[in-house]
Formats: C-alpha cells, sequence, structure tokens
C-alpha cells in the first residue's frame, strides 16, 4: 500500500539516470525506465507542505499491483475504466495500473465550485454513457455522488481506498502494442454529447517527445502544477510528460490553488533547480490580482530561477502578462520566460510551442481584418492584439485553410488545421463526429488563426463567432471592452449572438453584477451598452446577472455556448430592471 513508504524528503531533481526524451513504444515502457531512476511525484497541502513524495519506483510497484487487482476482478484489455480525476497518489496508480492491465483509462471531472450536486451528478451520467466503462472509480469524499451517477448507468461503483486494500495476486499482464488505445480524454468545453478523444501510445508518446525538444529540457527543471488531471494540460502536459520523460514534480490541488494561488509561487521560489510551470491566463491573472500594491513581491518571493511559464489552454491576454511581469518582477521573473503554446485534446496536447527564451510576442491586427470585411470611411480604426503561439511541435505541421479548403497565404486569416503523429484516432464510437473534424489525415480545430514566418496566431473559435448582418465579431472583443470598465475582471463577461423578439440577429452580453442597487444596476447596464456600441457599433442586449453564474469548463475557461444555451433555456435568470 502506498501509505507505507510515504517519505516526507521529495524526489530529486537531478537524477543519474540518463534522460530519455519519451522515446519510448508504450506509457508503461515509459514509467517501467522512469522507476529506475529516484525522480517521482510530490503532492503538497494546502499550505504547500510537502505531504508525500511518491518515487517513480513506487508509482510503478503499486501499478502493477493496481493491474493484478483489475484483472482479478474481470478487467479485460479494451475495457473502459472511468476515474474521477483527483491529483494525489490513489489516481496515478490506478490510471497507470488501468494502462498495465491493457484497458483504458478515463479520467472524469472532479465537482466545480458551481452548479451543485445534481449538476455533477448528471455531468458524470453523460460521459459514463459515452464511455460505457466496466467500472467507475473514485475517492470516499465523493461516494454519494459518483455511486449514484453509476448506479443511475449501472456502472460499478469502487472506491480507491477500499480497491487497493484488496490483495494483489500475481498474474501475466497483457502486452500493449504502440498502436493500441492509451485512455479516452474528454474535452473541457463540450456541452453536446461528449467526445472520448481516443488517443494510441504512440501519438501520447510523439506528443510528450514533443514536450521536451520544444521546451529544450534541462537536467536543472523541475514541474510545479496546480492544473487538473482531468484536462489535457494537466493530465497530459503535467503528469504523463513528467512521467515519459522523468522529471521530478510537485503539485497542489486544483481546489487548494483557487483558495490560496500564491502558495503556488511559494512552491517555484522554493525549488533550487530550474522551474518549468504552465497556466491559463487566468491562473496569472488571480495571482497579480492578490498581490498588494503595498507589498513588494521579493519579499515573498523568488522567481528568478522560473525558467518556464507555460501558458494555453485559453486565449492568451497580453494586458494580464504584463500585470503579472508588473507584479513579481522585482522577485525576478523574467518575461522572456513566458512560453505561450496551442493544443487540443485531439491532438494529444502540443501543437505549437514558442521557443524558449522568446517570451510574448503580440501583432496589432485591424478589426477589419479579423472580421473579415471592410473599413468602414471615417470610422477610427480599431486593433487588437494577437498574441503569438509559437512554432509547430516537432513532427506537426500547421496550415491555414479557407472554407473551401484551399490553404492561404502568410497573415491571412482562416481556419487553423494540423496533422501529425500526435493526432487522436477519432472520437470514441462516435465516427460522424470524427468524419466532421478529421479529413485525409488532417485535423480541424475549429480554431481560426494565421501564420507569420512560420509562427502561429490563434484569432478566436470560428464556433464562437457572431455574425450580425453579415460581418463577424468576435466575442472576445465585446468581452474585453466591457472588462476594461472599473468593477470587472476577466470571466465576469461572456457575449454571444440571440435572435431578438423581433426577429433580429444581436449579441447578447451576460454580465457579473456585484451591485443590489437599482439605480446602479440601471446605470451600469446602460455603461456597457454604449461601451459595446463604441468599440463595435453594433447595440447589444445587456443582461446583468449573479455573480459566479457563468459556466466556466473544467479548465476553467468560460463556456460561452454553455452560458447561452443556460440562458436561453431561463436557467441563467438576470436582474430584473426597470427600462
Amino acid at each position: 500500500m502506498t501509505g507505507s513508504r510515504t517519505n516526507l524528503i521529495a524526489t530529486p531533481t537531478q537524477d543519474e539516470l540518463p534522460r530519455r526524451f519519451s522515446d519510448f513504444a508504450t506509457l508503461g515502457e515509459a514509467l517501467d525506465y522512469a522507476a529506475s531512476g529516484k525522480r517521482g511525484l510530490n503532492f503538497h497541502d494546502p499550505r504547500g507542505n510537502l505531504a508525500q513524495a511518491y518515487s517513480y519506483a513506487e508509482l510503478r510497484s503499486d501499478a502493477i499491483e493496481c493491474a493484478y487487482r483489475l484483472i482479478a476482478h474481470g478487467v479485460r484489455p479494451h475495457d473502459r475504466i472511468a476515474l474521477i480525476a483527483e491529483t494525489g497518489p490513489e489516481f496515478a496508480q490506478m490510471f497507470f495500473g488501468i494502462v498495465y492491465a491493457g484497458a483504458w483509462p478515463v479520467p472524469l471531472p472532479l465537482p466545480t465550485s458551481f452548479g451543485g450536486k445534481e449538476s455533477y451528478i448528471d455531468q458524470l451520467v453523460v460521459q459514463l454513457s459515452s464511455c460505457d466503462p466496466k467500472a467507475l472509480f473514485f475517492p470516499d469524499e465523493l461516494s454519494d455522488m459518483a455511486a449514484e451517477a453509476a448506479r443511475q448507468k449501472g456502472v460499478e461503483p469502487i472506491s480507491y481506498q477500499a480497491f487497493i486494500a484488496t490483495e494483489a495476486r500475481q498474474c501475466p499482464l497483457p502486452q500493449a502494442a504502440s498502436e493500441d488505445i492509451a485512455y479516452l480524454q474528454y474535452s473541457s468545453g463540450s456541452t453536446r454529447f461528449p467526445h472520448g478523444v481516443a488517443v494510441t501510445h504512440h501519438a501520447l508518446l510523439s506528443n510528450l517527445s514533443a514536450h521536451s525538444h520544444g521546451m529544450e529540457l534541462q537536467d536543472s527543471d523541475r514541474c510545479i502544477s496546480w492544473l487538473p488531471w482531468y484536462h489535457d494540460m494537466g493530465l497530459v502536459g503535467c503528469f504523463l510528460s513528467v512521467v515519459a520523460n522523468q522529471v521530478s514534480t510537485d503539485y497542489m490541488k486544483t481546489e487548494d490553488f483557487a483558495r490560496r494561488p500564491l502558495a503556488w509561487l511559494d512552491l517555484i521560489s522554493r525549488n533550487e533547480g530550474t522551474s518549468i510551470s504552465y497556466s491559463p491566463t487566468f491562473g496569472y491573472d488571480i495571482c497579480a490580482r492578490r498581490m498588494s500594491s503595498q507589498t513588494k513581491a521579493a519579499d515573498r518571493f523568488d522567481l528568478s530561477r522560473w525558467r518556464l511559464a507555460g501558458n494555453g489552454a485559453d486565449m492568451i491576454r497580453p494586458d494580464v502578462m504584463q500585470s503579472f511581469v508588473d507584479a513579481f518582477g522585482d522577485a525576478g521573473f523574467a518575461p522572456t520566460a513566458f512560453l505561450p503554446s496551442y493544443g487540443l485534446a485531439e491532438a494529444t496536447l502540443a501543437v505549437t510551442i514558442m521557443p524558449p527564451g522568446e517570451g510574448i510576442v503580440v501583432e496589432l491586427v485591424e478589426e477589419t481584418d479579423l472580421s473579415g470585411g471592410d473599413a468602414l470611411e471615417g470610422r477610427p480604426q480599431r486593433f487588437r492584439a494577437i498574441v503569438n503561439c509559437g512554432k509547430p511541435a516537432k513532427d506537426m505541421i500547421v496550415e491555414i485553410r479557407d472554407e473551401d479548403g484551399s490553404v492561404l497565404a502568410d497573415r491571412r486569416i482562416g481556419k487553423v488545421w494540423t496533422t501529425g503523429p500526435s493526432l487522436m484516432v477519432g472520437y470514441f464510437r462516435d465516427q460522424e463526429a470524427t468524419d466532421a473534424c478529421m479529413v485525409d489525415g488532417w485535423l480541424d480545430t475549429g480554431d481560426m488563426g494565421y501564420l507569420g514566418d512560420g509562427y502561429l496566431y490563434i484569432v478566436g473559435r470560428a464556433k464562437d463567432m457572431i455574425i450580425i448582418n453579415g460581418k463577424n465579431h468576435w466575442p472576445q472583443d465585446i468581452e474585453w471592452a466591457v472588462e476594461q470598465l472599473p468593477g470587472f475582471k476577466q470571466g465576469d463577461i461572456a457575449a454571444f449572438a440571440i435572435t431578438t423578439p423581433g426577429g433580429e440577429e444581436a449579441p447578447a452580453v451576460l454580465v457579473h453584477c456585484r451591485t443590489s442597487d437599482n439605480e446602479e444596476r440601471s446605470r451600469l447596464r446602460d455603461q456597457i451598452r454604449e461601451r459595446v456600441r463604441a468599440i463595435t457599433g453594433m447595440n447589444c442586449v445587456v443582461e446583468l446577472v449573479p455573480p459566479r453564474t457563468l459556466p466556466r469548463t473544467s479548465s476553467g475557461k468560460l463556456s460561452r455556448s454553455k452560458a447561452r444555451n443556460l440562458y436561453l433555456s431561463g436557467e441563467i435568470r438576470p436582474y430584473d430592471i426597470a427600462a
């Protein structure tokens, strides 16, 4: 059992074991090699103190015992095994145990701070329906909700703790092939019938190799992460990648980061080697906001050894990145540490990575170029800052295509397509959805962007585009415009298109409102409406909603599509304000 070997000395950053950059045939083979060294995973409590050091050797031993238990329990190759992805040794050993048993682990999300118990059970039920697993594993504290979801789908519910406590009898283990499925990954933002992304061992290890080369991995590097293991950036980038590239890693749970975000930076400060740590834009934003203007960051933090500050999973905001530099520059944080990247679960994870040391590079693009229209005579030009997301990762190819599939020239905006060895096999049991995005070995990412001198610039999601009177408008532009008003922050605003009672298309803007004064709400609504009109030239429907109303994906991103669905169905109820 894991607890009997707990060691409160962290696994070392450096090791005599020669590093291999994910050049393995299977994920199990990758852990076999990592286990011959001294590195491993380190789990920290809410205050950032080391709670458990878990070497790769211990992980492998525990995982193989889990594989024995699974096989004795009737698990066979290609069975799906769902498991709620709590950051900890139980999930880690179960994930690899399922792999060693030849089955497919299917990580499922933890409950979020919004939505409530019934909403979480419904989410689990939908995902269990999709992956059709043999069993659902979960931590004891979630037993009521997980067991109810399992009951509704006729799936066996098993707690991690109970299963790991059972006897493990040795038996032959199946031998995986490189082209076998390694796991199923659910995209965090799907509000339709969810799509389980099927990833082979070969695709996974190709992408993990691209990570090590793209980040120019060094012996002094150590990973620090709070990212959830049910999202591709946390699961693939900060769990599977560190195993396959033999990197010691320090973890804090996502919910602990949400409560005490600066503990993340404390962990980075205590690392005596060089640090690699990723976050979506909102993580940097939260940390910058938590720093008091009267407090010097240098009094608490030392970020001078933070070599790569990765940024991905949502639109990268240059203003937020600058705020982070302003807040933590005196603590030694270097702007050149920023490492923008772009990826998606359908490509395992990474598609493009910025070369280390180049930092945030921004281009100003005129809004008529973004919308595909012509500049209106007499109207001032407006520009949006578009962040460079780097060059294609090793063995990946990126093209920009128009609606007819023709490849566009440099700096022409169109659909982002990619191909390479990291692409998924397809969506599990959904050939129609697979065919809709995969054509002749290429993946239509659904994102819009352009290439410039070999670098990729992401403009937005094609499905989020607001089209009014034949002109394209990006919801990010509307949301960012409202965020500039006093009292708002990222995640407070969701913009999307609706059809008004008069039958006209119009943008709707849902805004978190923190005042209870009706006159102040009315003034605020008018102010927002004027701000959007000034930026876009459009009249919009402004709805003020209670704080924490707007839904987010499992990775913390605003879900515009879900917000729109909830609003149109009446589940999001705006404040009633007299006109």
